[in-house]
């Protein structure tokens, strides 16, 4: 499992008022907060927090989901963007370093998906057991997609579109869900707004 990365928000709901507090939490975010659009076909939003600090800004996100897994019962999808070298997104996937390694340069990518209008290229990379990880770059930013369990990956073929939540509309209302309690937290806890 991968050490401490930059301080962590407290996890919560990514209500109306939650995600324009993680939009305004300190100096302007450069990294993005991503959001399958549409939400697949019975998800729910259920997480969100940041990684940062006031002087330095928000170097590090995190969106959270659960939904029908394509394969049969349940899953969870942490969605992370950041900055290189915070690891946060290993941190979720379960692995040792702060990055996902310079072997997915020499690989062919696993999948594709849109991200921000731009089509993305992901490579699987071993994680946890139990989770199916892709990583790629978008906007500058490691694109980390955390499926669990692992049969959740099939997820990925299916055509998966990204928002920015910066560019979303005002009036986006995201069906929520319970908590994810699985999603790295401050020190704090979960936030239950």
């Amino acid at each position: 499992m991968h050490e401490d990365v930059e301080p962590l928000a407290p996890v919560g709901l990514p209500t109306r008022e939650r995600i324009e507090r993680e939009l305004h939490a300190g100096p302007s975010p450069d990294v993005p907060f991503w959001l399958p659009w549409p939400l697949p076909t019975g998800w729910l939003a259920t997480g969100i927090t940041h990684a940062g600090d006031d002087r330095h800004g928000v170097r590090a996100t995190a969106v959270a989901f659960t939904g029908p897994n394509p394969v049969g019962g349940p899953a969870d999808l942490v969605i992370v963007a950041e900055e290189p070298g915070v690891g946060l997104g290993a941190r979720c996937a379960g692995l040792a370093g702060p990055d996902p390694g310079t072997d997915i340069a020499t690989q062919v990518p696993h999948a594709k998906i849109a991200a921000a209008g731009h089509p993305t290229a992901l490579w699987c990379v071993p994680g946890a057991p139990d989770r199916a990880v892709y990583v790629g770059e978008a906007l500058g930013c490691w694109l980390w997609l955390i499926l669990t369990p692992a049969s959740a990956g099939a997820l990925v073929a299916d055509h998966i579109t990204l928002i920015d939540l910066r560019d979303a509309p005002c009036d986006l209302d995201l069906p929520l869900g319970p908590a994810l309690t699985t999603l790295p937290s401050g020190p704090d806890g979960p936030e239950q707004t």
